[in-house]
């Protein structure tokens, strides 16, 4: 079977703001997904799907594209996302479900799902590459969002990233030198990010506090010393946190680490961001969490 991947995502800055336009930086991850495709020219249009989770098959279904009904499928309610996905492939591709070919299609999510590196961003990029389709377009369609996750998945790169007036992202080097200094730390559970964006957009916002994200980004790519990195990360934490009327992840968990403690995205779950310091692992460990990564072991630059 042929093959195509791409990788998770973290991003650094700007949150929910990305929404309204904020400059958003955001890096790729090591871990992604895979696809792997391969084509019949049995005449029975048939898709058969086959979703892997770390190599453990999680979903199986088996769609008619001709009539768009799902024939066979372990778990309904993920069986309908897709053939919702497939057939806006199907309405944008001018080469794919166009004859009765049967389409195998494999995806192999490489990290946890609850990691929140981007399953679903992922796999919208992987089906647009191959499908050869905008996959902005698909994923504005199949799911929502500001699209900085595309832009990481498609360059396999760090990204500058803006989503309006319209989207313009440009690849980015982010190597600070302090880079071996940072860890990352999972909470232990996935924040639903649609839950997240619809609180946020209950919320006034001005165009100012919009533009204060994006100053605060561009310093941050710019940084070469982790105590003003840390320090425009705190800063960037609490301005969140004002707004969004939320203790900060720091002072519901973490109030006694001597180094910043800064979300990345949705505020509540997935990871977070930190800086060595002493028994650093023993720290974390004792307080439950104990998937903590050095930049080498998850950013992929």
């Amino acid at each position: 079977m042929n093959a195509i991947f791409s990788p998770g995502k973290l991003m650094l800055t700007s949150e929910y703001f990305a929404i309204d336009g904020a400059l958003v930086l955001a890096v790729p991850t090591k871990l992604g997904q895979e696809f792997f495709f391969d084509e019949k020219n049995d005449g029975k249009s048939l898709i058969l799907w086959e979703a892997f989770h770390q190599n453990q098959l999680w979903l199986k279904v088996v769609i008619d594209y001709k009539n768009w009904q799902i024939l066979e499928a372990n778990i309904p309610s993920s069986a309908e996302f897709i053939l919702k996905t497939l057939k806006n492939v199907q309405q944008l591709s001018g080469i794919k479900f166009k004859n009765d070919c049967t389409y195998h299609l494999k995806t192999n999510l490489q990290f946890p799902a609850d990691y929140g590196l981007g399953s679903s961003s992922t796999l919208m990029n992987n089906l647009a590459e191959w499908a050869e389709i905008d996959p902005f377009y698909l994923n504005s369609i199949s799911l929502g969002g500001s699209g900085y996750d595309i832009a990481v998945a498609k360059e396999k790169s760090a990204v500058l990233f803006r989503s309006k007036p319209e989207i313009k992202y440009d690849k980015v080097t982010f190597n600070p030198p302090f880079k071996n200094e940072l860890i990352f730390i999972h909470l232990n559970q996935k924040q639903d990010s649609r839950e997240g964006i619809r609180f946020y957009k209950s919320k006034k916002k001005s165009p100012e506090l919009v533009s204060e994200f994006s100053d605060i980004t561009k310093k941050i790519l710019l940084c070469s010393e982790l105590q003003n990195f840390s320090e425009l990360m705190m800063i960037h934490e609490q301005k969140i946190s004002d707004f969004l009327e939320i203790p900060t992840v720091k002072e519901r968990l973490f109030s006694d680490c001597p180094c910043f403690v800064k979300s990345l995205g949705a505020w509540g779950g997935d990871f977070v961001m930190s800086a060595k310091f002493g028994d650093y692992k023993d720290y974390f460990w004792e307080k439950g969490f104990t998937s903590v990564f050095e930049w080498q072991d998850i950013i992929n630059l």
